[in-house]
């Protein structure tokens, strides 16, 4: 009968004790768990610190050269700014310097005599339509001047203008006036040595006609290059 009771113990005790060391070994599982999920974490922010820092000093030095292209930005617009002041004042300073050779030039011109004038027209058989190439006949009266020149020698100032018809535009009359002036210019220099310095040249493109433009004639006559010479 002792021997059965003490048995029923046991086997009670046991039943005891049994819950009580499996909720031992739950909590021992899951408190790893935990442990291992917050080492898990630590490691992640220690990363996450560690990438903030690193980008913390990428943007350090991104606002550093920033900062520098800021500074050489500042840099050459002061450059700039200066650099335009200095050419405004060369242009101010070439306009004052132009302004007074033209205002000799227009005094020496008022005390020069005109000694004679050739015009060399398409009528005459120079300067074709649309054209600024010296032709032949115009090359020979060039001459004949130049002639007359060294035979009476003196200290003389050549004034070639440019003359067009109408037809085309202000514009174009312009320029090609003035190369009709410029191939003159250019046959008195290289052909007859005449020095550039006492040469000028000037287009008045079709503002001055010397006869109607509305005949064939009429733009023949005016399609001219007048060359004057002063002493």
């Amino acid at each position: 009968m002792k021997q059965k009771l003490f048995a029923a113990s046991i086997i009670a005790l046991s039943v005891a004790i049994a819950p009580a060391c499996a909720t031992k070994g739950f909590v021992r599982e899951e408190v790893g768990t935990v442990n291992s999920k917050v080492d898990t974490l630590a490691t992640t922010v220690e990363q996450t610190q560690e990438r903030v820092g690193q980008n913390e000093a990428r943007i350090g030095a991104v606002d550093q050269k920033a900062e520098a292209a800021g500074k050489a930005a500042a840099d050459a617009r002061t450059a700039a700014n200066e650099a335009r002041g200095v050419a405004d004042e060369a242009t101010a300073a070439a306009t004052a310097v132009g302004g007074r050779v033209d205002a000799v030039a227009t005094e020496v011109a008022a005390t020069r005599r005109l000694i004679y004038t050739v015009t060399l027209s398409e009528d005459q058989g120079n300067f074709s339509f649309g054209r600024a190439e010296l032709p032949d006949a115009a090359r020979t009266r060039v001459d004949q001047m130049i002639d007359q020149l060294k035979a009476n020698p003196q200290n003389i100032y050549i004034e070639i203008e440019g003359h067009t018809d109408n037809v085309g535009s202000e514009d174009v009359n312009e320029r090609l006036g003035l190369e009709r002036a410029e191939a003159v210019k250019r046959y008195l220099y290289e052909q007859h040595q005449v020095p550039l310095h006492k040469i000028n040249v000037i287009s008045y493109g079709e503002s001055k006609p010397v006869a109607p433009n509305n005949t064939r004639d009429g733009r023949a006559q005016n399609r001219r290059v007048v060359v004057r010479v002063l002493s």
